[in-house]
């Protein structure tokens, strides 16, 4: 257990992760962990680094010292050492921090970290407690266990862009790479899982997730449509494929989205607005599902004279749940994005002062006062924490 001397105190304080992973999987789940109060020692390729510093633009900073903004987006809350794990010196260095770590988090594919000679047992031989993350691709196992994996590869072939789209046949990518974080986010649960039985057994073990597993993870009631029911999903643009209407709708001076949720809410919706509820096909949920293309012309007929905001205060009467469209700037600029916590002052070792999208998650005592962690390190500059971090490696274990 070593604490980050910079961080504030977590749910995780005391807990030391090594951070082998780059691009977008495992350090966001690292970032996870180290907004959660662990120790984060994020280990890089020697004068490269993770490959995310070079993916833009945008890049900010002068030319020496630019950064890319893809990069500061999953690496808050950590230290950088750069370590070259094929020299003997540098992997000594390793296995000395793998000696303190409680976790280690991977994301090569499926057989480099044998190759490197830091395979599972040989890391469990050094540390009989660590939790190992390793995500991979499409599985560390079965017939395509070796393929390299990329979101928007692992987006079409999980399905999710035949459920993404304007319509059947107009697959779409998600907006952002969905099938990465979803796969950070599972190997971070996996990982506080692991350390909470190591508690109990004093062993740690390997938990592998994917960015196939992950996706197949999030198919919810696509999934058991076609498993239980015997129907292949397919896109429905911006209207659901299971409650109608919810969805997009246009209005006099853009649109708004409504989600009328239940018979109840319906019948409401429909006295506030003057339609009829019982007219053939709009009867019941089923039977407007079944008649999407209509309730959206009958909607939108509704709302014909209504500009977005009168449309939206009505519907605030009504208690109908409806809100509108943000654009990302409109997002970080709102009193209640801000209110949650989810904007972040850091100070950057060579931008200065930088505002992040913050995490996600809040702590209260049983007396409702608030717990989360209010300061946050910036993403480290490449091999920022080398003297410390070395010197930490060398150290004997506890």
């Amino acid at each position: 257990m070593t604490a980050d001397p910079c961080a504030e105190a977590g749910p995780l304080d005391g807990v030391l992760v090594i951070d082998l992973s780059r691009a977008l999987s495992g350090p966001h789940a690292t970032m996870m962990l180290g907004d959660l109060g662990a120790r984060v020692i994020k280990v890089e390729a020697p004068r490269t680094g993770d490959d995310s510093r070079g993916w833009g633009p945008p890049f900010v900073g002068s030319d020496g010292e630019r950064e890319s903004t893809y990069f500061l987006s999953a690496n808050r809350n950590k230290e950088s050492v750069c370590l070259d794990l094929k020299d003997d010196a540098d992997r000594e260095v390793l296995l000395g921090l793998v000696r303190r770590a409680d976790v280690l988090v991977e994301n090569f594919r499926t057989g480099v970290m044998e190759r490197l000679g830091l395979g599972a047992e040989v890391l469990a031989g050094v540390n009989p407690r660590l939790v190992q993350l390793s995500i991979s691709g499409f599985g560390h196992d079965g017939p395509e266990a070796g393929r390299p994996g990329y979101d928007q590869i692992a987006q079409g072939e999980a399905g999710l862009m035949s459920l993404t789209g304007s319509a059947p046949g107009d697959p779409q990518r998600f907006g952002t790479p969905i099938c990465d974080l979803l796969a950070g986010m599972y190997g971070a649960f996996g990982v506080l899982a692991a350390l909470r039985e190591c508690q109990s057994t004093g062993r740690g073990q390997v938990v592998r997730t994917s960015l196939l597993a992950a996706a197949v993870g999030v198919h919810a009631f696509q999934g058991t449509r076609w498993t239980v029911g015997g129907e292949v999903g397919q896109a429905t643009g911006n209207h659901h494929s299971s409650i109608s209407p919810y969805g997009l709708f246009r209005c006099a001076d853009g649109a708004v989205q409504i989600a009328v949720g239940s018979e109840s809410l319906w019948q409401t919706f429909c006295a506030g607005f003057g339609l009829d509820p019982s007219q053939p096909g709009m009867a019941t949920n089923a039977e407007r599902v079944g008649a999407r293309a209509e309730v959206v012309t009958l909607v939108e007929k509704a709302f014909t004279d209504w500009t977005a905001e009168e449309l939206l205060s009505r519907l605030r009467e009504l208690g109908v749940p409806a809100g509108r469209l943000r654009s990302l700037d409109d997002v970080y600029e709102w009193e209640q994005t801000r209110s949650q916590g989810l904007v972040v002052d850091v100070v950057h070792e060579t931008l200065g002062s930088l505002q992040l999208p913050g995490p996600p998650l809040r702590f209260f005592d049983l007396t409702g006062q608030e717990r989360t962690r209010t300061s946050h390190r910036a993403p480290p500059v490449l091999d920022g924490d080398r003297e410390d971090v070395r010197r930490l490696g060398a150290e004997p274990a506890p």
